[in-house]
């Protein structure tokens, strides 16, 4: 009888053992659920080296789903010291290639040096302040910091506050 007992004792305990591993495994799952997508954590922020860029080109990269237009400015070009952002010794314009009427994307128009929205003719300078049509406001600028020659979208830095506070 004392066999019978311990092995059923045993199997009890094998039987505990499994169901402990198996709540620690399931947790584990769980709170891999819990964490953001790796995704979702690198859409915060984003780096971009403006070195590279030539005057007078538009770069356009995408931030949390949303078009960013960087723009070099040239030396032909308006400077608008509210809304132009200093790195390296140049200048350019960072906005959220939206327009601020129904949310269409302008194009860069080189010529005119003008973002145009072609669904309602909306006109927006190189700084990117409406300038014609139904437009109500600027392009919004997204925050960011600037680290030497790079310019880090998601974060607000010093030049990004000074820029909220002037309002365009």
């Amino acid at each position: 009888m004392a066999v019978e007992k311990s092995r059923r004792d045993f199997i009890g305990m094998a039987f505990g053992g499994f169901a402990a591993a198996g709540g620690i495994v399931a947790l584990g799952a769980m709170k891999k659920t819990w964490d953001p997508l790796p995704s979702v954590q690198s859409a915060g922020f984003i780096t971009v080296d403006l070195s590279p860029m030539k005057e007078g080109e538009v770069q356009t990269i995408q931030w949390r789903g949303k078009p960013i237009f960087i723009l070099k400015k040239s030396a032909d070009m308006a400077k608008n010291e509210k809304r132009d952002v200093v790195a390296g010794g140049s200048s350019y314009s960072v906005m959220i290639g939206l327009c601020t009427h129904l949310g269409c994307i302008p194009t860069w128009t080189p010529s005119t040096k003008q973002f145009k929205c072609a669904c309602h003719g909306g006109e927006f300078d190189a700084s990117g302040v409406n300038t014609f049509g139904p437009p109500p406001r600027p392009m919004d600028i997204p925050p960011f910091k600037i680290d030497g020659t790079k310019l880090v979208l998601g974060e607000e830095g010093p030049e990004y506050k000074k820029m909220v506070a002037k309002k365009a």
